[in-house]
């Protein structure tokens, strides 16, 4: 049986993961009926694809696509999920700006879930879109996120 992680529990699971801490991942809103996640992301000069450029490399975007489509999972199933597979598709650049990043879940089957995310900047265009699908069947961490 799962139970859905508040709003509280998303936050701290975002804070115990270093890497996902380094992210800076703030939650927006989260829709449980309509089984979406938003967060916000800002921009930070470690995230650059070359220094001084303002423009976000393809890995940290990368990252941050998984990881929301992740809990937007996550947060129905009541943990954070190993990916099976992922891709991106960027169709902009995205240049001094923040990011709001939509995860919406497609699929939260037995065995694998299916989340697809799109990412906006700061004046709402989009920037990239991502689909991944999870392991729902794995108990991580033994229940604990």
């Amino acid at each position: 049986m799962t139970r859905q992680l508040s709003h509280a529990e998303l936050e701290t699971a975002f804070r115990n993961s270093p890497f996902i801490h380094f992210l800076n991942l703030q939650i927006e809103k989260i829709d449980y009926q309509h089984e979406t996640l938003i967060v916000h992301v800002p921009m930070r000069a470690e995230f650059e694809r070359k220094a001084g450029s303002g423009q976000w490399h393809g890995g940290p975007l990368a990252s941050v696509i998984d990881t929301v489509g992740d809990f937007a999972l996550g947060m129905l199933l009541g943990q954070g999920l190993p990916t099976i597979n992922f891709r991106v598709d960027y169709l902009r650049p995205a240049i001094h700006t923040d990011l709001r990043v939509v995860a919406c879940v497609r699929r939260s089957g037995r065995s694998v879930g299916v989340a697809d995310v799109d990412v906006f900047n700061q004046q709402g265009q989009l920037l990239a879109i991502g689909r991944a699908s999870y392991a729902t069947s794995v108990i991580v961490n033994e229940g604990k996120i």
